[in-house]
């Protein structure tokens, strides 16, 4: 009989320091489906420079085209993928009171709609693994695992998201170190 998978979704994934190289060197995943067939994720600390309007021709309200644009992860990176939060999210699917949606049509509504509680993320591309891969990587681990909210999704610094987290979690000294050691 297969053991059964754990789902970690709503579930942040952080580089442990065994990933430098790689696209997800230092980087804060927010597992948004996790299952036997495999899992999806949106990396929450690599902004860029571009807004969403920058990327998108649709007809979006101007607030949207305004959000910054973050690199999801390596697969697909001209889809995009938004998180979207508001109190008491009747359809939330990744967490309470969290969302991920790819619908055009529903980001558009989103847009002409105003909520002051309402949160919104908007991502190029995205992290994906195939069934079993992610549950391997953790096995190695190759990822360190924390519990999500939407403090940490929406309103810590990108920048120093993976810093934060990293010393939360008592790994100081994984946190103060070089991004590459050969500079120390």
């Amino acid at each position: 009989m297969a053991k059964a998978t754990k789902s970690l979704r709503g579930q942040l994934l952080l580089d442990g320091g065994k990933l430098h190289g790689s696209f997800f060197h230092r980087t804060v995943v927010l597992i948004c489906q996790h299952d036997a067939e495999g899992a999806f994720g949106l990396i929450l600390n690599r902004s860029t420079e571009n807004k969403v309007g920058d990327a998108v021709v649709a007809d979006l309200a101007e607030t949207l085209k305004e959000e910054t644009l973050f690199i999801g992860g390596p697969v697909q990176p001209t889809a995009l993928t938004y998180l979207h939060s508001d109190i008491l999210l009747p359809d939330a699917n990744v967490m309470d009171n969290l969302r991920l949606g790819h619908s055009l049509d529903d980001l558009m509504d989103i847009g002409g709609s105003y909520s002051p509680s309402q949160k919104l993320r908007m991502f190029a591309g995205y992290a994906g693994w195939s069934a079993g891969q992610l549950d391997n990587e953790l096995a190695r681990k190759d990822w360190l695992v924390h519990p999500a909210s939407l403090d940490l999704v929406f309103n810590s610094r990108p920048e120093n998201l993976w810093q934060r987290i990293v010393k939360e979690k008592g790994l100081v000294l994984l946190a103060q170190a070089p991004e590459d050691l050969s500079w120390n």
